[in-house]
């Protein structure tokens, strides 16, 4: 047993590792706990809010008198290794768990304890020089130390995720500067409605996604507000008085976020509204980026018997029995981790639901979902720009013949010659084959010069007088 060191808790003692910097609480979990595979090792932003809230704990101890200077400063340092991204492989458990989150808070708390004794020439696992519970916990619970972490990671995690959406947006929007003069059928309902530009369709696609970032920033802000000082249900049984505020300012300082102590604390202590918003955000911009997928699939269907007005870059065979077949694979994935998205949404519902009296337990399945969602958004942003969106070519030639022979442009005669009149050259044209600009022509509607006013299709794209 030379490989391991013997430490114990409430339930005796357990061998743990004898080189790892987690302890006996950790060791529990990581039996516990093997569910999803997904380890909090897996999001070091996590990891960051873990150490960001010990820090300002130990500076806000150190403060009021309950930490002594020596043993401040050796705290400090450890969060700053592993805010450095040291340390990181030492956080093995499982995201989803049982326990409102104590073993995540519990693995930090060991780790920067372990930290602490190596610094002070200790050896592993020799707490009375430095406790994970007394020390790096104290003036803390999970309940607190673990919902703020959360927010912390959230927000760095939140800044990355709408780096990835402005990067898109930026493709689409120079796509809807390339494809300006490209001249093609709009489509309601899958039918042929009015001329329009390929530049104009790319360029919603970037407006529509621009908005969710004021969305996603807007609801991350909710994230500042936290409840250190609660302690266990927020009445602060534990903490000295003061602390609550100061350790908000702290957090604040080290962090760079506008962090404020929420103004009752045993409301803020049980509450998951700013996850449910923030998750509500991300789901609507999964719904709106599907459907953008949906666009781009329906526009490349082809190349010999489906629109084929745009062309999207062939990235690999499409069929095993096929010769020559290439599908849409990569908006195909995305439109599946929109899917995933909206249905973790639907998990952050239900576990924010979940909450009883003065804590909500489901804490763990909620943040997993948030933080997966904002993971699979940030790969499946880059895997869209960069292997789909920015070699998108147009069928030029293909998109203006269908323009010509629509019978949708008869949508432009409405005023000239009123609807009555136009849905009887609509229908006529549709029966016969005939083009609607012959018809209008052969029953004498309209001279030939209006007539060519009116139908060239760069007249149909905005709004004129008559």
């Amino acid at each position: 047993m030379e490989n391991f060191r013997k430490e114990s808790d409430l339930l005796g003692e357990l061998n743990v590792p004898i080189n790892a910097y987690y302890g006996v609480q950790t060791q529990r979990a990581i039996d516990n706990f093997k569910i999803s595979g997904q380890l909090l090792s897996s999001y070091p932003e996590f990891i960051k809010g873990l150490a960001f809230v010990k820090k300002a704990a130990a500076k806000t101890n150190y403060e009021l008198g309950l930490l002594d200077e020596d043993l401040y400063f050796k705290i400090a340092e450890a969060c700053d290794e592993i805010l450095l991204g040291k340390l990181h492989e030492q956080f093995p458990v499982d995201m989803i768990q049982g326990g409102a989150g104590t073993s995540i808070n519990m693995n930090a708390n060991e780790v920067i304890a372990n930290r602490v004794l190596e610094k002070l020439g200790k050896n592993k696992g020799e707490y009375e020089f430095c406790s994970p519970n007394d020390h790096i916990n104290l003036s803390q619970s999970t309940n607190d130390a673990y919902p703020t972490a959360i927010k912390m990671g959230l927000l760095q995690m939140n800044a990355t995720l709408v780096q990835k959406l402005e990067s898109i947006v930026v493709a689409f929007r120079e796509k809807g500067k390339q494809f300006h003069d490209v001249i093609k059928m709009g489509r309601t309902q899958l039918q042929d409605a009015v001329p329009m530009t390929m530049g104009q369709e790319f360029e919603a696609f970037a407006a529509t996604l621009e908005e969710d970032i004021s969305k996603l920033n807007n609801n991350a802000n909710l994230f500042v507000e936290v409840n250190m000082g609660a302690t266990a249900i927020g009445t602060g049984i534990n903490a000295p008085v003061g602390y609550a505020t100061l350790c908000a300012k702290n957090l604040a300082e080290i962090t760079g976020y506008p962090v404020v102590s929420a103004p009752d604390l045993v409301e803020a202590t049980p509450d998951t509204g700013s996850y449910v918003i923030y998750s509500s955000a991300m789901k609507r911009l999964a719904v709106k980026l599907s459907k953008i997928c949906n666009d781009l699939r329906l526009l490349s269907s082809g190349p010999r018997a489906g629109l084929s007005e745009i062309n999207l870059p062939p990235m690999q065979p499409g069929s095993s029995i096929m010769p020559g077949k290439v599908n849409p694979v990569i908006p195909e994935v995305v439109n599946q981790v929109c899917f995933k998205v909206i249905g973790n949404d639907l998990t952050v519902t239900f576990a924010a639901e979940a909450g009883q009296l003065q804590l909500n337990v489901m804490e763990p399945v909620l943040s997993h979902a948030i933080m997966e969602n904002i993971h699979f958004l940030c790969n499946a942003l880059d895997t869209l720009r960069d292997k789909c969106v920015v070699g998108i070519t147009a069928n030029k030639e293909v998109c203006l013949n269908m323009v010509k022979h629509s019978i949708g442009i008869v949508t432009a005669l409405n005023p000239y010659i009123g609807y009555k009149q136009s849905t009887k050259i609509a229908k006529e044209a549709l029966e016969t084959g005939k083009s609607v600009y012959n018809l209008v022509l052969e029953q004498s509607l309209l001279s030939q010069e209006k007539l060519d006013e009116i139908l060239d299709p760069v007249n149909m794209l905005k709004p004129h007088n008559k």
